[in-house]
């Protein structure tokens, strides 16, 4: 299996990139690249929980809709959703119309919304783990991990839903938590 390709532009990427525009666009400006703030936060994994189940570059298509129909990812504004707003987002075509997930985003939010400020942010990037050797090939990047497995019982300790081992690995990924670019990628030569 390939582990880095070549865009269109003589870049080496990561080959899960392939040849999507917006992927290389996801891929070159913010995949790995450390993220904070409990809002900012929120929104990825909210995200990441939408995408169980899916591949990552629907939701990404998706995510300027997903954005407005859940009011920025306000975590204040996204708790006090009520029945109504249940319904509209069902209704919505423009994001994943999957009950348990919108549920979960609004409950999620009320749990970040009484939480301090910073504390999402904290909480999440203590799971963190150390700097490690970079992956050479695509199949050495797990798909689960230790410090995955904590930060999702740590979550669900609290009353978080949809953030399982696996999906908070991505997100781990998605947030720089991790720096998973594979030997090769031109983005791997920049961190």
């Amino acid at each position: 299996m390939t582990s880095v390709l070549t865009g269109p532009d003589g870049r080496d990427r990561c080959a899960w990139v392939g040849d999507d525009d917006e992927y290389r666009r996801y891929h070159d400006e913010e995949w790995g690249v450390p993220l904070h703030g409990d809002r900012a936060l929120f929104e990825k994994m909210s995200l990441e929980g939408f995408q169980a189940g899916l591949s990552w570059i629907t939701i990404l298509r998706r995510r300027p809709r997903f954005r407005e129909a859940f009011a920025g990812f306000d975590p204040v504004a996204v708790a006090g959703f009520d029945d109504r707003d249940v319904e509209r987002l069902m209704a919505d075509a423009g994001i994943i119309r999957n009950r348990a997930k919108i549920l979960a985003t609004i409950s999620n939010a009320a749990l970040v919304r009484d939480m301090a400020d910073g504390e999402l942010d904290a909480l999440m990037w203590s799971f963190a783990p150390p700097a490690s050797a970079r992956p050479r090939r695509r199949e050495d990047v797990p798909a689960v991990t230790v410090e995955s497995t904590a930060l999702s019982r740590a979550l669900r300790r609290r009353g978080f839903r949809f953030v399982g081992p696996t999906t908070m690995y991505a997100l781990m990924q998605s947030t720089g938590m991790v720096d998973d670019h594979v030997v090769g990628c031109w983005r791997a030569a920049s961190f």
